[in-house]
């Protein structure tokens, strides 16, 4: 490890909070997500849906203020010693993470709107509907909801786990630097 890896900038306060929040969030959704497809919900099943419903419509504002943050204020660098295919895998993760994660629920906004079905918000208030009725669209995006989940839950595996390879095993700060700055 190099002393400029040792000494590697870290992310702001402000990236750190929008990144863990987002997070948290994104790791709920895939297994609520599976729970209300197969509908193991029970008598909690609406409950569900609709908690689903609300941290999706609360995604889509936090990871445009995400991406809008990260353009004004690029991450730090990663370490010059990380092979060129390797910072161009960090790169195209992130990138597809953001594009999948600010698509999904613009989908499932779109879906449910087309069913049509309410699209609450916390018990507060309902959402306007995005979209005429349409249930053939609506059973359409269903299925690119479905692929979107998984294609998010790969990818962010392949994050994590490149977060940890980072840490366990280069013992590097690229892990460190989103966790305590």
């Amino acid at each position: 490890m190099s002393d400029m890896t040792a000494a590697a900038p870290g992310y702001t306060l402000t990236a750190r909070l929008l990144h863990w929040v987002i997070a948290v969030l994104v790791l709920l959704m895939i297994p609520l997500g599976i729970v209300i497809a197969n509908e193991w919900g029970g008598p909690a099943q609406t409950f569900l849906y609709n908690l689903h419903k609300s941290i999706g419509a609360t995604l889509i504002p936090l990871v445009v203020i995400r991406l809008l943050y990260r353009l004004g204020n690029p991450p730090p660098p990663l370490p010059d010693d990380l092979p060129a295919i390797q910072q161009f895998a960090a790169h195209a993760t992130h990138w597809a993470l953001y594009a999948l994660i600010l698509a999904q629920p613009i989908v499932g906004y779109i879906m449910t709107s087309a069913y049509p079905a309410p699209v609450p918000f916390f018990g507060l208030f309902n959402l306007p509907a995005i979209w005429p009725e349409n249930r053939a669209l609506s059973e359409q995006l269903t299925t690119v909801h479905l692929y979107l989940g998984l294609a998010i839950a790969a990818v962010a595996a392949v994050h994590i786990g490149a977060a940890l390879f980072h840490h366990f095993v280069r013992k590097d700060r690229i892990l460190m630097r989103m966790i305590s700055g």
